[in-house]
């Protein structure tokens, strides 16, 4: 389905609507139409674009025309490239999958969750019309197990009011561990037969992560080349078997939200690693977005990766 809809190869727009500064000159300018083309160019079907809610909504609950105004413009410039698009809700009131962002409470707090099925109501409001072209994802990197069962429950009455404006449109839900890909089995029955299971995949975190500033689940300081990380083909085989066990079983499909490598490897054997990823996601018919197109730490599009892009994107 998603391969013929046209969500099957993409690329994240991150940094863009979210994870920034929110200034003018960002929102504005960090991606612009001509980056829509470069990526029809490297043969992709579409773009995910993580937003934040407050792109979105004032301080008092009312909805931003701009902010709307810019996700129109994105749009527009997708279609024009022929690319779809996945709106990705990246953070909402009260959940963040970055601590530092300071939010809190989501899961605890009907009047947050009510502002969170406003909202969707509202993103639906305005696409469902379009619902061949744009796809939602309901929230980015739901963290801790302990969230599982409120998660299933507020996703699902979440898809049950999406529903009632926009019954045709498709529908991405992730699992805890930030999406992890082995969460995935915990995730409720799909609420109808548009709904997408969604994951990211950064494994091994110790190769793909390498120097990362953010995180203290590894060491930093130490590097680590492909040769030894232990990925292979195999790897992701058995990574992903109990979330391809799970979507066959329930009827759905697949959909790695992101991935990837970061700046710190050299670009030679990120070639590797995505190499051997996507083997897997070809022989499975995983649609994929790829983490991410400019910058963020680990930018497809940036000149270090000048060297090894043709063949990147061969693999993308």
């Amino acid at each position: 389905m998603l391969k013929e809809m046209g969500f099957y190869k993409g690329i994240n727009f991150g940094g863009w609507l979210s994870q920034c500064d929110y200034s003018n000159d960002r929102l504005d300018h960090f991606i612009e139409e001509k980056d829509f083309e470069t990526v029809a160019s490297w043969g992709m079907d579409h773009v995910r674009i993580p937003i934040d809610y407050n792109v979105l909504e004032n301080e008092d609950d009312s909805y931003k025309a701009e902010g709307f105004a810019r996700i129109d413009c994105a749009v527009k410039c997708a279609r024009k490239n022929g690319l779809n698009v996945v709106l990705d809700l990246h953070k909402t009131a009260g959940y963040s999958f970055d601590e530092g962002e300071g939010e809190g409470g989501f899961f605890d707090d009907e009047k947050l969750q009510e502002r969170f099925y406003l909202l969707w109501e509202e993103i639906a409001k305005h696409y469902h019309s379009d619902h061949k072209h744009i796809a939602f994802e309901l929230l980015n990197e739901v963290t801790s197990r302990d969230f599982i069962d409120k998660w299933n429950r507020i996703s699902n009455t979440c898809i049950a009011r999406i529903r009632k404006i926009a019954k045709d449109s498709l529908i991405l839900v992730g699992s805890y561990d930030n999406n992890g890909v082995e969460a995935v089995k915990d995730l409720d029955k799909p609420y109808d037969d548009k709904i997408i299971f969604n994951f990211h995949c950064y494994d091994p975190l110790e190769f793909t992560h390498q120097g990362a500033y953010w995180t203290d689940r590894i060491d930093r300081n130490k590097r680590i080349p492909f040769s030894e990380s232990g990925v292979t083909e195999a790897y992701f085989e058995k990574l992903f078997s109990s979330a391809i066990e799970k979507a066959e079983e329930c009827g759905t499909e697949l959909y790695c939200g992101e991935y990837g490598v970061i700046d710190v490897v050299s670009p030679e054997d990120a070639l590797k690693w995505y190499s051997a990823i996507h083997s897997v996601f070809e022989k499975h018919q995983i649609a994929h977005a790829a983490w991410s197109y400019k910058e963020m730490d680990f930018g497809l599009s940036d000149a270090r990766m000048d060297a090894v892009r043709k063949d990147l994107v061969k693999v993308l």
